[in-house]
């Protein structure tokens, strides 16, 4: 007698079949042009293309005959600001911009598995609609009137699934939206679409049994000018990292989180670690452009928010250097040694800061309390033992994807005593982290106003292989606001053929770590094209300040030094 199918399996495939109802006939690829291994959930769970290499598939939305040239030009022409400065000064329609974007992430979709929830009829529903009151009355719904975005399944949209990749929650639409959700809404933006996450969202890949690999690329691909996300561990600067986008964590309370789905206990962040929510976009600009709109109205929407400061962007403003900024660079969390590329990547931001008139560069040593925040940070992660998750997954007999299997195990909860104790560790590990923000010297001390350090102590690797979280983690533990700065692409010089690392072996991560760059068990090749970032940090709470860092960064490592905008 045949074994019977677990239960997840027809309801991936129910799945499956609603989203691509979603796809109008006249936007899908034919199939020659579909990466193998992305024609079926099961293959994409084991030959998806990036498993064992990587699928160049950014020029086929260009070359495919889907888009029109004027959608085209729509779709990558513009920043946001000029995008919607085109729709409510009359030069585009609202209806044109949201459907040329909506093929675009259809186009998207197909190539890399980046949607869980396609929302192009309701989306060109609320175009129209905007449309019709800027003709109407000649004034714009909001300050984003017609944007195109794109938010992480996590978020709830009412009448719209938030399943988080997992069958459990399939077909239970939410009864109403997260509070970011309405906030945007309010602002004219258009939701397009909902992206993938990774299984327990725990993971660095974005593959789950219900809609298999994709998430970042739906930005990269042009899919959406701004993509909204949540980062507990990374799950904001990692992507940026992997697609060469500017990501942006915020602190906590600036950027509406509730009404999400995560499937854990209600409550849990405000007992362990807090996520936070925030934009991905391609420039730092366009990252300003929706959080000046956001970060003073965020008070209003979110009860997770506090009063938040981030000028106008109607306000002109200099983007001259401010004299004496002091740029630290951090080259290690003293837990796992970054691999040669990353190293050489940190020393090249430092020499364009260093070029650059206002700004010194100074080396932040290592904080002694810098190593013990992944440990904690995965500690409180885990207080209630993994079980409500994992309870969702094993009664619809799913199996956990292959990066988890042997990290993830259900284990006691926490007492209330024992967490008590983390938090205590976690508020004196806060205390002697503020010495990092001051640098002294023999003759003085001074302000550190923002630190570069890696996102990742290795180059993008292949799905499976990402190693280490703490560069990301200890900044939610911290509360620090992070960014991700896109610098240039892996490159030939960058191989280092024939050398590998002689650096004392620092512990098990850093071991593995080795791995992804010893010619035994990795062809660096691999990397090539890929790109390579870097992380900008300041103080807790320092959210303008971030944007300000990053715009200065940026412009150095881009040799825009002296140019200046007319707005933040």
């Amino acid at each position: 007698m045949a074994a019977q199918e677990p239960a997840y399996v027809a309801i991936a495939q129910r799945k499956q079949a609603a989203l691509l109802a979603a796809i109008p006939a006249e936007w899908r690829l034919p199939a020659h042009l579909i990466p193998a291994g992305m024609l079926s959930p099961a293959e994409s769970i084991t030959e998806g293309p990036n498993r064992y290499g990587r699928v160049n598939v950014t020029e086929i939305p260009r070359t495919c005959g889907i888009l029109t040239p004027k959608e085209l030009e729509i779709t990558e022409k513009y920043d946001v600001r000029g995008l919607v400065s085109a729709m409510t000064g009359g030069k585009l329609k609202a209806e044109d911009v949201i459907r040329g974007f909506c093929k675009r992430a259809a186009i998207a979709h197909q190539l890399t598995r980046c949607l869980t929830e396609p929302l192009f009829d309701r989306a060109l529903r609320q175009a129209k609609e905007l449309d019709d009151h800027l003709q109407r009355t000649g004034t714009p719904v909001g300050p984003l009137h017609g944007l195109p975005v794109s938010v992480k399944d996590t978020f709830c949209v009412e009448g719209v699934d938030s399943s988080i990749g997992l069958s459990a929650l399939a077909f239970k639409p939410a009864r109403k939206n997260a509070a970011l959700v309405d906030l945007l809404q309010s602002l004219g933006a258009v939701i397009i679409a909902k992206t993938n996450v990774p299984q327990t969202l725990a993971t660095l890949d974005s593959c789950n049994h219900l809609f298999v690999p994709g998430e970042g690329a739906l930005l990269a691909m042009n899919g959406s000018m701004v993509g909204f996300g949540t980062d507990i561990g990374g799950s904001i600067r990692i992507p940026a990292m992997c697609q060469g986008l500017y990501g942006f964590k915020s602190s906590e309370g600036r950027v509406p989180y509730g009404g999400q789905e995560g499937g854990q206990i209600e409550g849990k962040g405000r007992i362990s670690l807090q996520p936070v929510a925030g934009p991905l976009a391609r420039s730092v600009a366009d990252i300003a452009a929706v959080m000046a709109e956001i970060v003073p109205r965020a008070e209003l929407v979110g009860e997770d928010c506090i009063p938040g400061y981030w000028p106008s962007p109607s306000v002109p403003a200099s983007l001259a250097v401010p004299r004496n900024f002091t740029v630290g660079i951090l080259k290690t969390d003293g837990v796992v040694t970054p691999l040669p590329p990353i190293t050489r990547i940190l020393e090249e931001v430092a020499n364009h800061l260093r070029r650059t008139p206002g700004v010194e560069v100074v080396d932040i040593p290592l904080p002694p309390a810098l190593p013990k925040c992944q440990g904690l940070a995965g500690r409180l992660m885990g207080v209630d033992g993994g079980a409500h998750m994992l309870d969702l997954i094993e009664g619809q007999g799913e199996s956990l994807m292959p990066w988890l299997q042997g990290r993830m195990k259900r284990g006691p909860a926490l007492t209330i005593d024992q967490l008590a104790k983390l938090q205590a560790q976690r508020t004196q590990i806060e205390r002697e982290m503020m010495q990092m923000w001051t640098h002294s010297s023999s003759s003085s001390s001074r302000q550190v106003d923002a630190i570069v350090c890696p996102i990742a102590p290795h180059p993008v690797p292949q799905i499976d292989r990402y190693n280490a979280v703490g560069y990301t983690s200890a900044f939610v533990l911290l509360d620090y606001p992070a960014g991700v700065i896109p610098v240039r692409p892996f490159v030939e010089s960058d191989l280092e053929l024939g050398r590998e690392m002689n650096d004392p072996v620092l512990g098990s991560w850093d071991q593995a770590n080795r791995q992804l760059w010893n010619e035994k068990t990795v062809d660096r090749r691999v990397y090539l094209d890929s790109p390579l970032s870097v992380q900008v940090v300041t103080p807790k709470q320092r959210d303008y300040e971030l944007f300000q860092a990053m715009e200065i960064i940026d412009r150095a490592v881009q040799g825009r030094v002296g140019q200046t905008t007319s707005k933040l």
